[in-house]
């Protein structure tokens, strides 16, 4: 089954909201092979199961902004008269022990590991933005040289230039 779920397919259905990496209940429904309103009843079943940091509803609020970053059809939006629970990764991996079928298993490693291999990423572009940040600062400080020599240059000019220059007008001290 986790050749049949590449990770391409379940990347764009990771969401960022509250700062979190979650995925939606109606798109694991989608991928478990079970209808929305079963998965739901299932996680209300064992809601001791699923603490906040597993897994928490949208408010009106959350679910709008989110609609509206992702364009949806209005076939999308029919039979959506619940607000969308979301799901961490810890409440994804729960999720498993909730539903367990041979397909809810094998969703649930190809979840796992397209979470992993996004936190992989993630890390790497840090590593890559610090490496930056300290290639900016070294050249930075090689320049800020540059130009404090040239503006030293420029002044030391101007200088000899104001010193040089002859004096037009009549002059009552000559």
């Amino acid at each position: 089954m986790t050749k049949l779920i590449p990770t391409e397919n379940i990347a764009p259905l990771i969401h960022w909201i509250r700062h979190e990496k979650v995925m939606l209940d109606r798109d694991l429904a989608e991928l478990y092979g079970v209808e929305t309103r079963a998965l739901k009843q299932a996680v209300r079943r064992n809601s001791e199961r699923f603490p906040a940091d597993f897994m928490f509803e949208l408010t009106k609020d959350e679910f709008e902004t989110w609609r509206s970053q992702n364009v949806m059809s209005k076939a999308d939006r029919q039979g959506l008269r619940h607000l969308p629970m979301a799901f961490t990764e810890q409440g994804v991996a729960m999720l498993s022990s909730v539903l367990r079928s041979p397909q809810a298993v094998a969703v649930n490693i190809a979840i796992m590991r397209t979470f992993v291999q996004l936190r992989r990423l993630m890390d790497s572009n840090r590593e890559l933005a610090a490496k930056i940040n300290a290639m900016e600062k070294r050249y930075d400080e090689q320049f800020a040289m540059v130009f404090k020599a040239i503006k030293q240059l420029i002044a030391e000019d101007t200088d000899t230039k104001q010193k040089t220059k002859p004096r037009i007008g009549f002059h009552a001290d000559t």
